[in-house]
């Protein structure tokens, strides 16, 4: 999958991945008007209206852009509706041949690391028929549970041939409460950084890693280093514009073949 990203990334000359993470406030009044008619004013309503919201946004990028980002939480906050919403958002934008990465931020152990990878990116059997849950090209995952949280990901990830983003510095103000913190005289996000691009090199595209790395690009400096660590590794990049990060931040998560970043 890292390798149609990125051939869908030089077609569309923009590394660029759209954010759908909908909140009811964002939505037009008229968009919810016609759902609540249709559904009324419920959970089912208000899903409704994520879901028209969400095709429009994708019918005017789809040809423009290479990959969408929809955010499980805003879904979730509107319960097994909300959900619903989110499946049929995820296969319309695979209808239109764009890769979907889904930003689910899941981190457990074993079993239920498992669960989660096969839940999102992988196939379930129900008794002699198989099933794809959700069905994202990508997902965000947590590393902090260490090798058991992430290599269920990566043994779904191998077998799918789809893709993980790994937080490894996030963009929010808070991240270096824990991110940043000293262990052997190293801030902890470059020794994350490092276990990505090991963990990368067990699932190699063509030119990047199926492994990514989720970097914000409201710390351009850190990013300039991960970038040195992970030379294999995509990119994902969060926190341009509303959080502050500007497009000149930008330049020092590029390799010099101009691809890494998303």
């Amino acid at each position: 999958m890292i390798n149609k990203l990125i051939k869908k990334i030089e077609q569309s000359k923009a590394p660029i991945v759209v954010g759908l993470d909908p909140m009811l406030s964002y939505i037009p009044d008229h968009v919810k008007e016609k759902a609540y008619q249709e559904k009324g004013e419920t959970l089912a309503g208000a899903a409704q209206a994520i879901w028209e919201f969400n095709k429009a946004i994708v019918d005017a990028t789809y040809d423009l852009i290479p990959a969408v980002k929809p955010q499980i939480a805003m879904y979730e906050q509107f319960g097994i509706e909300g959900l619903i919403a989110f499946k049929k958002t995820v296969d319309y934008c695979k209808e239109k041949d764009l890769v979907v990465i889904g930003d689910i931020k899941r981190g457990d152990i074993g079993s239920t690391s498992a669960a989660y990878a096969t839940g999102h990116l992988g196939k379930v059997k129900v008794g002699g028929n198989t099933y794809c849950g959700f069905d994202e090209d990508f997902a965000t995952i947590n590393p902090y549970l260490g090798s058991d949280g992430v290599e269920p990901f990566i043994d779904v990830c191998k077998e799918e041939k789809k893709g993980l983003f790994i937080l490894v510095k996030t963009s929010n103000p808070s991240s270096g409460e824990f991110q940043d913190q000293l262990i052997g005289g190293r801030p902890l996000y470059e020794l994350v950084g490092e276990k990505v691009a090991e963990w990368g090199e067990k699932c190699m595209g063509d030119q990047y890693s199926y492994v990514g790395a989720v970097v914000g690009a409201t710390y351009p400096e850190m990013g300039k280093i991960l970038r040195k660590i992970m030379p294999k590794t995509y990119i994902l990049v969060p926190g341009y514009g509303a959080q502050g990060g500007k497009g000149e931040d930008l330049v020092h998560y590029f390799n010099k073949d101009g691809l890494g970043l998303s």
